[in-house]
């Protein structure tokens, strides 16, 4: 009997996300009639669907978190873990603020600054990779060197070493994971160009007289697209959980302001009270974390041109 209840569970939170994803898969279908993606539309497998409709549920409420929240992410709005209720659908946390208030805060937050640190980290590492794979000769090796050896660090301790080092705030934070996570960038998008920069359309190019940049911009980068941007969307999840785990450290967003890995951290101590609330945030970061990657499955999938 023990393991009918968390068997019921999991039943009923796949059963509810199937339907989620063929619902958003119906809506998306009637919008895009008639227009070049219904073909894409209707070809979506559910677990697309589902993780499309958990992106845009995640983008709205981080859009309109001052609408939604019915407190402030820092207000002291009553006494300390306060059960839930009526006036407080999450409870409170160690300080007195609504946890409700806090989560809808930190999607906005959370997500906000791990989509600019990602495309920072991705911008950074694009352009250089590109410009090794065209350039080559000394560039590209010594690129490649400085690249090795930021990489042959783990990256969470290296984080920590230079935040511990320049202090825990937010530019710091998205320059030092931009940084670390350009390396990985860099080194999909060098060995993707490799491969196009022999092909005889940019040979043509360079014998036209065209540009470095030119040539990059019109030929390499259009070619390289594909696994770029799949690459965007698994950069996200890395960079999603990196600052998580540096706020649950201590080290990533700073209170007051709102995030999903302090809180954590925060409420921790009601899970030895079978208080389920330090789950929430947990669970808000895992869910982003599955729907983006069913999103890149579905890309890489299509990208590949195989058959189903």
């Amino acid at each position: 009997m023990a393991l009918l209840v968390p068997l019921g569970w999991i039943a009923a939170v796949l059963a509810g996300g199937a339907a989620l994803g063929w619902l958003f898969r119906r809506l998306a279908m009637t919008a895009a009639h008639g227009t070049r993606a219904a073909r894409a539309v209707r070809s979506m497998p559910l677990t697309a669907a589902f993780g499309l409709a958990v992106i845009l549920i995640y983008a709205l409420v981080g859009l309109f978190a001052p609408l939604i929240a019915p407190f402030s992410e820092r207000e002291v709005v009553g006494a300390q873990y306060l059960p839930w209720s009526s006036e407080h659908w999450l409870g409170t946390d160690h300080l007195g603020r609504d946890m409700f208030s806090r989560m809808v805060y930190g999607a906005r937050n959370t997500v906000g600054i791990a989509l600019a640190t990602t495309a920072l980290a991705f911008g950074i590492g694009t352009v250089l990779g590109l410009i090794a794979a065209a350039v080559g000769g000394w560039v590209d090796q010594v690129l490649s060197r400085i690249v090795d050896a930021f990489m042959a660090i783990p990256a969470l301790i290296f984080a920590m070493l230079l935040l511990t080092l320049l202090g825990p705030s937010i530019p710091n934070m998205i320059l030092v994971i931009a940084v670390i996570d350009a390396t990985r960038v860099f080194r999909l998008a060098r060995a993707v160009a490799m491969d196009i920069v022999v092909m005889d359309y940019v040979e043509a190019a360079r014998l036209r007289g065209e540009g470095l940049a030119r040539i990059i911009a019109r030929e390499i980068l259009p070619n390289a697209m594909a696994p770029l941007v799949a690459e965007f969307g698994l950069r996200f999840c890395f960079v999603f959980l990196s600052i998580s785990a540096l706020s649950f450290l201590g080290l990533g967003i700073q209170p007051p302001t709102a995030d999903w890995g302090s809180m954590v951290r925060d409420t921790a101590t009601l899970i030895t009270f079978g208080d389920i609330t330090p789950l929430l945030p947990a669970g808000a970061i895992a869910l982003l974390t599955v729907a983006v990657n069913f999103v890149v499955d579905w890309q890489l999938h299509r990208a590949s041109g195989l058959k189903d």
